[in-house]
């Protein structure tokens, strides 16, 4: 590993640890022997586990919790120039950095770093990635967006030279990276509180691919449009995964099976590397698995060693997690918030042993609902039956006019069953009442309803 990059700063301060990619940072920093301090809204397990480790955390945001000692104040972009924690630090005069300049910085001291970034998936392929480095005994440093049972957590320290982390597009954070490797799985329409349109998100990964240097490489989905737009002129390694034909890593002969599991065997142009029998559902894995097999055979691992690994995932908290019966009706927990991974879980979904696939959704940000309302209904409803709840604002304030109704309206416009309830206790009250023996019941989103879930199995 390289030198420190953070001149002299002995104390960081998080506003927000308890999140999930800010406690990734906060054990990182606890590591290098940086005192930590914090603050979060409401206690939590990663909150508890931070302090097990010597994290200082408040819960509620208070100017107070800003000390003379602090040197350096961390924030995500969620974060408001009102918060009284970030003005009272811009009073003192402390320094202040968004949570991506931060990691970035931390990128310095690694020789291998490499961000797996796309609208979808990231979460699944950096824990797929992961597990390879981790049995290949590479000893990397880990931080997901997700808890992966193999580190226990979302994040792990390890004492080599090898990162591996999420690079999320919005508000352009992936930009402030400094990757050796990167992984793009798809470039699709989101974020649009943020990005214009989608040729303006397109732009921001072009602009990602150009943080490569000459000496690193591009592992790309070849079936994004326009492919050449992101790679023209680029100096570094590009190898690109997906089944169309032309792709340097492919999957062939796939076969699903009754948990609409895939198993295949993968390719590199016309040489067999291995094959693959997937313990997570949905085609999209088969994309998220290539990327991952790709990514390590680029590193110079095993391509053999890197198929078995893979075929030894077991999956992520929240990603199609099952969480167990109540009255004989599965529950399952997926992270699903934007149409294009929804319609990839109920696909997968429709695979899976079930006598009548219900759903309740919970949107994520009034934005995002009222960009997709009619992609939200179309995907939807590939269920049986759907229940909604009221959208989970996030760090915004419906300035929007829109509602969880409105796509409930265009779901029965379809033929649909879709029901509304104003809170979790009618939902599950509902649900209770009507998922039968033999139904599957997916709480799906990416705000609290997993709750609605874990109350029913609780019951």
């Amino acid at each position: 590993m390289k030198e420190n990059n953070l001149n002299g700063k002995k104390h960081i301060h998080f506003i927000g640890i308890g999140g999930i990619s800010m406690s990734a940072l906060a054990n990182v920093s606890l590591t290098k022997g940086l005192t930590v301090s914090g603050s979060d809204s409401k206690e939590s397990e990663l909150v508890e586990e931070l302090r097990k480790e010597g994290a200082a955390i408040h819960i509620g945001q208070r100017a107070e919790n800003i000390t003379d000692d602090i040197d350096l104040v961390v924030y995500t972009a969620a974060i408001s120039d009102t918060n009284p924690e970030l003005a009272q630090a811009r009073a003192k005069g402390i320094e202040t950095m968004v949570r991506a300049d931060y990691l970035g910085l931390l990128m310095k001291e690694y020789e291998t770093v490499i961000c797996v970034s796309g609208t979808h998936g990231k979460t699944t392929t950096t824990s797929l990635l992961s597990q390879i480095l981790l049995d290949e005994e590479t000893d990397p440093t880990i931080m997901v967006g997700g808890m992966l049972p193999s580190i226990g957590g979302n994040a792990r320290i390890g004492h080599s030279g090898n990162l591996i982390t999420e690079a999320c597009e919005y508000t352009n954070s992936f930009l402030s990276f400094f990757p050796t490797m990167e992984v793009i799985l798809n470039v699709q329409a989101d974020h649009l509180d943020f990005f214009k349109d989608l040729d303006d998100i397109r732009h921001s990964f072009r602009e990602y691919t150009r943080l490569l240097p000459d000496t690193g490489t591009l592992i790309i989905n070849g079936e994004i449009d326009n492919l050449s737009y992101f790679t023209e002129g680029l100096g570094c390694k590009i190898f690109t995964f997906g089944l169309e034909e032309g792709c340097d890593f492919t999957a062939k002969n796939i076969i699903c099976d009754s948990f609409a599991c895939d198993a295949f065997d993968v390719w590199h142009n016309e040489v067999l590397l291995g094959h693959v029998s997937l313990k997570i559902p949905g085609r999209h894995n088969v994309y998220n698995a290539l990327a991952a097999i790709a990514s390590a055979f680029a590193l110079g691992l095993s391509a053999e060693h890197a198929c078995a690994s893979v075929s030894s995932f077991r999956g992520v908290d929240r990603r199609f997690e099952i969480k167990g019966k109540f009255n004989d009706v599965t529950v399952i927990d997926d992270y699903a918030h934007h149409p294009d991974e929804i319609r990839a879980t109920l696909t997968a979904a429709k695979d899976f042993p079930h006598e009548k696939l219900w759903v309740i959704f919970q949107p994520h940000t009034y934005s995002r609902t009222k960009a997709f309302l009619d992609d939200f209904a179309e995907a939807l409803s590939l269920a049986d039956a759907v229940v909604l709840t009221d959208i989970y604002a996030a760090r915004e304030i419906n300035t929007f006019g829109v509602s969880s109704k409105d796509i409930q309206e265009r779901i029965q416009a379809k033929g649909k069953d879709c029901y509304y309830f104003d809170t979790f206790e009618e939902s599950e009250i509902f649900l209770k009442e009507n998922c039968k023996h033999g139904d599957v019941l997916i709480t799906m989103g990416a705000g609290d309803v997993y709750l609605v879930g874990e109350n029913l199995l609780a019951r």
